[in-house]
């Protein structure tokens, strides 16, 4: 009896090292996680518009993000200089910018006594973004400032998997240069990328005495 109980629950234990041996390793790769809860889609009942990487490259000399969004609906931007580069601002639908909710990656960029964003602070900013989604009226914020009149939406670029460089260079009217060196590592040991970015931006400006050196 003894021996027949032995051999039961050798047989047993065989099954279970047998059930637990694994077939084959199946490795997944999952895309980044991006935390954006207000952009705008199709299914959204409000007016929006996207710009992606390429159309945002295909303007970028320099002038700030208002002046890269002025050929969108509704849009009216000025500049102190009178060529979109140092103080500029924009309206939406004819709203000012105290009641334009502006984000970068869905943190609120707004000053939060004076309710608007100071694009001088930012130069060079666009160089760094992926894509911009410009919603027109009240918007679907759900941080920061209150969109009443319109809200920006921006994601920078997302992470580079292998070493890269680039050099971009602008020249224009009144003395006007972009410079831009960005630099990243790629993935390090598949967990860790650096990424850096160095601008300098010069105009005198279309106004006398409205000149801006800004990096």
């Amino acid at each position: 009896m003894n021996k027949v109980m032995m051999g039961a629950a050798l047989w047993c234990a065989v099954l279970g090292v047998s059930a637990q041996r694994a077939d084959s390793v199946r490795v997944s790769r999952l895309d980044e996680a991006r935390v954006v809860t207000n952009r705008a889609t199709n299914r959204t009942p409000l007016a929006f518009s996207n710009l992606d990487k390429k159309a945002i490259e295909r303007v970028n000399f320099g002038q700030d993000i208002p002046f890269l969004l002025s050929t969108l609906p509704s849009v009216v931007t000025t500049s102190d200089a009178g060529n979109g580069i140092g103080y500029t601002s924009i309206r939406v639908r004819g709203t000012v910018g105290e009641r334009i909710n502006v984000t970068n990656n869905g943190i609120p960029l707004n000053d939060p006594e004076a309710h608007t964003f100071y694009w001088v602070d930012t130069p060079d900013l666009v160089s760094s973004v992926n894509d911009i989604q410009l919603q027109r009226g009240v918007g679907t914020s759900t941080n920061g400032a209150a969109a009443f009149g319109a809200s920006i939406n921006m994601t920078t670029d997302r992470v580079g998997a292998v070493p890269y460089a680039s050099v971009n260079s602008s020249f224009g009217s009144f003395a006007t240069t972009k410079n831009t060196v960005k630099v990243g590592t790629g993935l390090l040991a598949n967990h860790w990328a650096f990424d850096t970015r160095l601008s300098y931006l010069a105009s005198d400006g279309y106004r006398d005495r409205a000149s801006a050196r800004l990096g």
